[in-house]
């Protein structure tokens, strides 16, 4: 099967923010749903959104049009305070009988856009290899997709482990794609980052409209 679905990561509890970073607001949306736009705006088959932190409250945040979206499943992982590997596992559980290939996206970097997901799908499947990742420059990033000959390595995940291993375990299984334009891949895991960010993102539009 060609399709890719994707699953967005954001189940955790921000421990290093102290407030639940998916409901921080930038511009008209809050930092989860201006991800999760994104995604769904690219060429992602189906997107399953993991929540666990505050779950209800972070899904009523979502603006309608997001929450309601046909490609949309939200699930919930009650084990999220074990770490992201939970999440993974969660997210693989809902779609492996459904998809051979999965892109696992985290929603604290606001610079993913649709653009890059469709770049990196294309890029992913026309290699023919089991493992797919963003780089910048001499480090692999995120987004990041696994082939179905690798779901079973995940299941084996356990605490705040993600998947890093297994693409160092598997160096020559890697289709490594690097956006031609320069790529921000910053998270957002600090006030002090979330600050910049905005400020970064209001010094950019302040340019744009004064371009216009």
């Amino acid at each position: 099967m060609k399709e890719v679905a994707g699953i967005v990561l954001a189940a955790g509890s921000s421990t290093r923010m102290g407030s639940p970073k998916q409901l921080l607001r930038v511009g008209s949306q809050n930092l989860l749903d201006r991800a999760l736009t994104q995604t769904l705006q690219s060429d992602l088959h189906c997107v399953v959104l993991v929540l666990g932190f505050k779950a209800r409250e972070v899904e009523q945040s979502l603006s309608q049009f997001n929450r309601l979206h046909p490609k949309l499943r939200i699930i919930l992982n009650r084990k999220y305070e074990k770490g992201i590997s939970t999440s993974i596992i969660a997210g693989l559980e809902t779609l492996e009988q459904e998809y051979d290939h999965l892109m696992f996206l985290l929603a604290d970097m606001p610079h993913v856009t649709s653009t890059l997901i469709n770049s990196l799908i294309r890029a992913y499947l026309d290699s023919g290899l089991p493992l797919g990742a963003v780089r910048t420059g001499n480090r692999r990033s995120h987004p990041v997709i696994i082939g179905q000959q690798f779901f079973n390595e995940l299941h084996s995940l356990q605490g705040d482990t993600g998947a890093r291993d297994l693409f160092l375990n598997h160096p020559h299984d890697v289709c490594s794609w690097e956006p031609k334009e320069a790529f921000d891949d910053m998270d957002i895991d600090t006030m002090t980052d979330y600050l910049e960010f905005k400020r970064s993102l209001n010094e950019r539009l302040g340019n744009e409209s004064s371009k216009a």
